[in-house]
């Protein structure tokens, strides 16, 4: 399975329009060579660099099976970020380090039917022993 978008390749930098600088919305994504059985998607992106520990920008699951996330849309259920939004929250990092941006896409062979609003320990300790495949795009941002 691969992730990739439209808007920059992977370890390039992010264009502003998706960051908290731009527009603060999600980039448009393309989702190949997914597995048979795959009944849904889970879309995790974050910032392993950030100065406090992991920052989640965004948590969407029950994604169903789409070759494509356009640009400023979930897809799926929303769980929180790290801010406390159910939504996509741009990359902004402190101004100096070049930080790193993981989409991270997971196939399973369920729908896991959970609330919106879950944290992303939640949904990872559900999606044990459900994943058929993974990828991960990385993108690139400084201020």
């Amino acid at each position: 399975m691969e992730i990739k978008s439209p808007e920059f390749k992977n370890n390039q930098l992010m264009p502003d329009k998706f960051t908290g600088k731009g527009e603060d919305i999600n980039p448009p994504l393309t989702i190949e060579n997914i597995p048979a059985g795959v009944k849904s998607l889970v879309l995790i992106v974050e910032d392993p660099d950030a100065v406090s520990g992991t920052w989640v920008h965004w948590v969407v699951f029950d994604i169903p099976v789409t070759s494509k996330i356009e640009e400023n849309s979930a897809s799926g259920k929303q769980g929180a970020n790290t801010a406390g939004e159910m939504s996509y929250h741009g990359p902004y990092p402190p101004p100096g380090k070049t930080h790193r941006y993981f989409f991270k896409i997971y196939a399973l062979d369920t729908v896991l039917n959970l609330q919106e609003g879950i944290s992303k320990a939640q949904l990872e300790k559900a999606m044990q022993g459900h994943i058929l495949d993974k990828a991960e795009l990385i993108g690139l941002y400084k201020r």
